[in-house]
């Protein structure tokens, strides 16, 4: 049944039939229709942020941690270029948003008219789909189609460019029966054929290695469950990208961390000398490969991944997949236990005794401190201080993400939001501000570094007036980290910008803000000041002090391979000090 109703209520009344509770935005003249309507109803909350930027990271947050769609409605011009690197960051990352733009009266555009932006021209190429409205018939089409559009297939950002006349028009609103983009129609279900030679490789494989990513998540809870069943059943260890942390549990004996550029030892040896890699909803990206022409050189390559463009465009497959994750598991799973193969068992172990040789080089370790809190330190009291309990963990970009990816164990799936295709710093805190929306009783934790968090400190105001507890725990080492450890490594020590000079006073910076501060600077107070900070019902900025030239590792250097990573030079008691020199040619002799 049809009713007639304005454009600005067409956009309302869409959201409701989605199943929008929460909508991050700011307000201005080309959507003030839309807050109109608003604040005519109370199905959907609005949560006005302080930055457009902060807008989408915080739509982002909350679609990584509740599983739908994040929504977001910003003004024209630079309310809408405010919001591109929040775009472009949903983009690289896979996350359904749906962001609805204002624009300028259609009889104005092309006139350079006040705030009047290309909105669609600018957020082509870091969006999924793009869309401006020239008919009010065409509205409620749009607005559904773009929740179809953002959330099937790869998921990823659309943006709904709106007219301000649009707004005001009347029209016929009804909800489609079928809301369907006519054209886009992504594949779901694998073929079998290349299923069962993938099945057939895995059986025959002597140094098999899974490699999993971001699109399991992406998947749903089915088929994170489905992975450990099929790596449970073949018994092959499993590594993950950054952005699959969870995927798979991290205290499970087959899984070796992290894989790239700050992964573990034993991930990145075992990828370069596997005969059969199993890639499951990973994108093959630069940060994973090192220098392409050494990746994986010895290996037979299964791809599963419901993207075809993501299909042998970096790294050429022997069987690609295409097809959603859950779907291809399932069948996996299901061809698996009906053909039970005969494995060669004696390669197999001698397989695991290889890798666990590389694990027994306990690459993780660090030279502890009675004096200074270690970064790696920290990280680790958080993560044993918070188990147990429903956490969720964002981070800012930089050493801290990465040592927060190293030591922070995720066992579940969706508990781990950072910005890993485009590294966006200022990312960490709006995302803890969707995540903890979304679950409203559960802990969220965005690890922060110093310089990063100040990218979108203003969101400490969006958290403060909904009383949302988030906890911010900045590990402190005045310097942008990662930067300076490049120049240190790199750039012969010269350490150009990267030192954080007048920073805040980050315990007054959280009261004038009306939440609480926090800072440790002592090893042995820090467990009781983590315990403080989490038991708190309010904001927190936690000011973490920690040494200062600590760095990440293990590291690949940029345009390495695998098999040429920098370690820590200490190893640990269990471990080999093996140094960390670098021969003439950059090599690291592991």
């Amino acid at each position: 049944m049809s009713e007639t109703m304005t454009g600005a209520e067409m956009v309302i009344r869409a959201l409701q039939d989605q199943g929008v509770e929460h909508i991050f935005g700011y307000p201005g003249g080309a959507v003030l229709p839309i807050y109109d309507a608003l604040f005519h109803q109370d199905k959907v909350k609005h949560i006005l942020v302080r930055h457009e930027q902060g807008a989408v990271h915080a739509a982002e947050g909350y679609a990584r941690s509740s599983g739908k769609v994040g929504v977001v409605l910003v003004t024209s011009g630079p309310g809408a270029t405010n919001a591109v690197t929040g775009l472009a960051d949903a983009m690289m990352d896979s996350i359904p948003v749906v962001c609805i733009t204002g624009q300028v009266p259609t009889h104005l555009i092309g006139s350079d008219a006040f705030q009047e932006c290309d909105t669609v021209g600018i957020t082509r190429h870091c969006t999924k789909h793009n869309y401006l409205v020239k008919s009010i018939e065409d509205l409620p089409r749009i607005l559904h189609e773009a929740f179809y559009v953002a959330s099937n297939g790869r998921p990823g950002p659309v943006v709904i460019d709106l007219p301000k006349d649009i707004q005001f028009k009347a029209g016929s609103y009804a909800r489609p029966v079928n809301n369907q983009h006519k054209t886009y129609r992504p594949t779901v279900k694998g073929d079998m054929d290349k299923i069962r030679a993938a099945i057939e490789l895995m059986a025959n494989a002597k140094r098999p290695v899974f490699y999993t990513g971001g699109g399991v998540i992406n998947s749903g809870p089915h088929a994170a469950a489905l992975l450990r069943e099929l790596v449970r059943l073949t018994g092959f260890p499993i590594t993950s990208t950054l952005m699959g942390l969870g995927a798979y549990p991290a205290s499970d004996p087959l899984f070796l961390g992290m894989l790239g550029m700050h992964g573990t030892y034993e991930a990145n040896l075992a990828m370069h000398e596997c005969d059969v890699m199993i890639n499951i909803g990973a994108r093959f990206d630069d940060r994973i490969t090192g220098r392409l022409d050494a990746f994986s050189p010895y290996s037979k390559r299964i791809h599963v991944d419901i993207d075809p463009s993501s299909i042998n465009k970096n790294v050429k497959v022997d069987i690609p997949i295409v097809g959603d994750c859950a779907h291809v598991l399932e069948d996996m799973v299901r061809l698996w236990r009906q053909t039970a193969p005969q494995q060669d068992m004696v390669a197999l172990k001698e397989w695991m005794g290889k890798v666990e040789g590389w694990r027994a080089r306990n690459c993780l370790a660090y030279r502890p401190s009675a004096e200074t809190i270690k970064p790696q330190f920290a990280i680790q009291r958080l993560y044993e201080l918070t188990k147990g309990r429903e956490t969720y963990v964002t981070t800012e970009v930089g050493q801290h993400q990465m040592w927060a990816a190293q030591y922070f164990k995720f066992e579940d799936p969706n508990r781990w939001m950072t910005s890993g295709g485009l590294g966006t710093m200022g990312y960490g805190l709006p995302a803890a501000i969707g995540a903890q929306l979304a679950n409203p009783k559960a802990l969220v934790v965005d690890i922060a570094g110093e310089a990063s968090i100040l990218m979108n400190m203003q969101e400490m105001s969006t958290a403060v007036q909904y009383r949302l507890p988030v906890k911010i725990f900045i590990l402190n080492n005045e310097y942008m980290g990662m930067v300076r450890q490049w120049q240190e490594l790199l750039h012969g020590g010269r350490y150009s910008q990267s030192y954080s000079e007048s920073l805040p006073d980050f315990v007054k910076l959280a009261e004038a803000y009306g939440g609480v501060g926090m800072r440790c600077d002592k090893p042995a107070d820090l467990d009781a000041a983590i315990t403080e900070m989490i038991n708190i019902d309010r904001p927190v900025i936690f000011d973490c002090i920690v040494d200062k030239t600590e760095n990440c590792f293990p590291m690949i250097p940029s345009g390495k391979a695998h098999n040429e990573m920098l370690l820590n030079d200490y190893l640990g008691e269990t471990g080999t000090d093996i140094g960390s020199v670098i021969d003439e040619k950059g090599k690291m002799l592991v």
